[in-house]
């Protein structure tokens, strides 16, 4: 009786909370567009996102080519707008993104180009349309599975279910 008791008087003081939000911890005394940690409700639906890849910007190059889809810059934007349009089709957004693994190759014997990198990253978060900073992780890698790719983005959304 009382472990009845104990979950019905749960379950009345959840009907009557208000649904929690994500909650975004900026790093302490910086500007970098980056979230230091986010807290995810029980109320809300974690979305894992296989990782996106970058899209051919260049159909006269090789498909195996840097050139067929761009420079740093340019292949995030695509990696980014392809997320983007993932989250549309399940009624989300981009701000929604809660975690992001990033992983990026070197080019002709050069390190990653994270510069390249933050150009189409900042389009898409910590904007004036769009000020939701997600936890972020950026690797270098040796290759991706098609060596015209530089960038490929594995991201986490959280659906605040009501």
């Amino acid at each position: 009786m009382f472990r009845f008791a104990s979950l019905l008087s749960g379950a009345l003081l959840l009907a009557g909370t208000a649904y929690a939000d994500v909650v975004r911890h900026p790093i302490p005394n910086s500007d970098f567009p980056i979230a230091r940690a986010v807290e995810v409700p029980d109320d809300a639906t974690t979305v894992y996102l296989s990782g996106a890849v970058p899209s051919v910007v260049n159909e006269d190059a090789e498909e195996t080519s840097v050139d067929a889809y761009g420079d740093m810059a340019e292949q995030t934007r695509s990696v980014f707008q392809s997320i983007e349009q993932t989250l549309q089709d399940m009624e989300m957004a981009i701000g929604d993104i809660v975690k992001l693994q990033v992983f990026l190759v070197g080019q002709d014997g050069e390190p990653m180009d994270f510069s390249g990198f933050m150009e189409g990253y900042t389009e898409f978060f910590g904007t004036d349309d769009q000020p939701n900073l997600p936890a972020r992780s950026v690797f270098e890698v040796a290759g991706l599975a098609n060596p015209g790719w530089l960038v490929e983005i594995e991201a986490i959304a959280v659906r605040e279910d009501d």
